[in-house]
């Protein structure tokens, strides 16, 4: 940084006092990430509240040599939008930035700047008939900017695909202040490299997203949620494949979790209850969704569906939501697994993935592993079956102490368990990005030839080094 004093003054004079501060009690609340595992500093904390001023905010960084980290809603689980402790890195919110500009329920679409809340974009397309094929726990707190930067997943990739599959046209600006505008959806467009997508998933190593065009879809009249009881996760696999035979289009959603996970849930949340009666080594979580035209449909099939599961021997018990309240209790045993793991102690947390078919086999096999080579511990796998994703826990021995167990035996366990990762040729990120808690693993294990045309490219685009560094691309040498 050439002049910091020099680059305040400038900033603030661009942006108003409503867009920059140096207020340690405005600031601090973003400074470390939502798991608490990293926490840096800033020189300050940006606010622009337009496209125009992101850019000449940029070119002002530019010239000042300010590293820039653009942050969202916090929300995410690597560490990516936190600024390192050194103090020289500008905080870049994009929380301002929260209109949404367009909304076409004819074509199916809405433009909407990157702040804007995935809770409020749904509102937003229901009140239209319409809604966002995308949605995660934290709904209410993540924002479009940081889902595009990241990638991110959600409980309905089987059947509509990650952030990137919503992504009609994107706008964001470049290191040097630039602003690179393909907001404008086109089914066809031939004119080289589509470079949004080069955007979708950098973190905002390589631009900071403002504004995007999504793609909506017709609002389901109707679901059906399905909770059976399996004897093991070979089964699990079994029923994915019997149900996409089965349900076809109308598959929304399959997730599994073992014993485990139900019990810790049913211990930490007042007031729910397993769906079943007696014990199953696995849980399947399945949900049939359909829009008016075939909602009607949707009770013969899930029944169906579960007449043949049992006939041939995949399910040990099952049942049917019967309203949308007990469908939403049936999610709430599945959404709170990783706060009720939280609540029994440490635990090293992996968001993993490996080819759908062999996804079943590898947690088979991984279990036993991480078990015998860390005596004490446990591993639990749940999640996306049918994305080939699952979020791989290590919980700690009983009496580990929380934050020590993790610095020392906790990241020798997340190197075997990225290990066999690897060995199964799979991903150590499915869903969460890289940040600064993977890098090095990334690094360390990552294809030579793919980390270094990471490399080239972000030289290409922030030749500085600026834009969220330390995040994502492990450096060169």
């Amino acid at each position: 940084m050439h002049d910091p004093e020099a680059f305040l003054a400038a900033a603030t004079e661009l942006l108003g006092p409503r867009g920059l501060t140096q207020d340690p009690e405005l600031i601090e609340p973003w400074l470390t990430d939502w798991r608490g595992r990293f926490t840096g500093r800033a020189i300050a904390l940006a606010s622009p509240a337009s496209t125009s001023e992101v850019a000449a905010l940029l070119r002002l960084c530019a010239g000042h040599g300010v590293p820039v980290v653009p942050q969202g809603g916090n929300s995410g689980m690597s560490g990516g939008a936190t600024p390192d402790p050194s103090g020289e890195a500008l905080l870049l919110s994009l929380r301002r930035m929260n209109a949404i500009r367009r909304l076409d329920a004819q074509a199916r679409e809405v433009t909407c700047e990157a702040g804007v809340i995935l809770q409020t974009l749904h509102e937003a397309a229901a009140a239209e008939g319409l809604r966002f094929p995308l949605t995660l726990g934290g709904k209410g707190s993540a924002t479009i900017g940081g889902l595009i930067a990241t990638n991110a997943g959600g409980t309905q990739v089987l059947r509509h695909g990650s952030m990137r599959a919503q992504v009609l046209g994107l706008e964001a600006v470049l290191a040097d202040g630039s602003v690179f505008d393909a907001l404008t959806p086109l089914k066809k467009d031939n004119r080289g490299f589509d470079l949004k997508q080069l955007l979708i998933g950098s973190e905002g190593t390589l631009g900071v997203v403002t504004a995007a065009t999504l793609r909506l879809l017709p609002a389901l009249a109707d679901r059906v949620v399905v909770w059976a009881g399996l004897a093991s996760v070979t089964k699990a696999r079994d029923l994915l494949l019997h149900a996409e035979s089965r349900a076809g289009g109308a598959l929304e959603g399959f997730e599994v979790m073992p014993r485990h996970s139900l019990e810790a849930v049913l211990g930490h949340v007042p007031g729910t209850r397993s769906p079943l009666q007696g014990e199953h080594e696995w849980h399947a979580l399945i949900e049939l969704a359909a829009d008016s035209e075939s909602a009607s449909e949707l009770p013969a099939l899930a029944r169906d569906l579960l007449e043949n599961a049992f006939e041939t021997g995949l399910v040990e018990d099952a049942t049917i939501s019967a309203n949308e309240t007990q469908a939403e209790q049936f999610w709430l045993l599945r959404d709170e697994i990783a706060p009720a793991e939280r609540a029994l102690g440490p635990a090293m947390q992996h968001d993993i993935s490996v080819p759908v078919a062999r996804m079943a086999d590898f947690i088979e096999a991984a279990q036993p592993q991480v078990e015998e080579r860390f005596p004490g511990t446990r591993a639990v796998a749940f999640g996306h079956l049918g994305d080939g994703n699952v979020h791989f826990h290590v919980l700690a021995p009983e009496g580990a102490v929380r934050g020590q167990w993790e610095k020392a035996e906790g990241r020798a366990i997340s190197a075997f368990v990225h290990d066999l990762v690897t060995e199964w040729g799979g991903s150590i990120s499915a869903e969460h990005g890289i940040g600064q808690l993977k890098r090095d693993e990334l690094a360390r294990l990552g294809d030579p030839v793919h980390l270094a045309i990471m490399q080239r490219v972000k030289a290409a685009l922030d030749p500085q080094g600026l834009l969220n560094p330390g995040k994502l691309v492990p450096p060169c040498g």
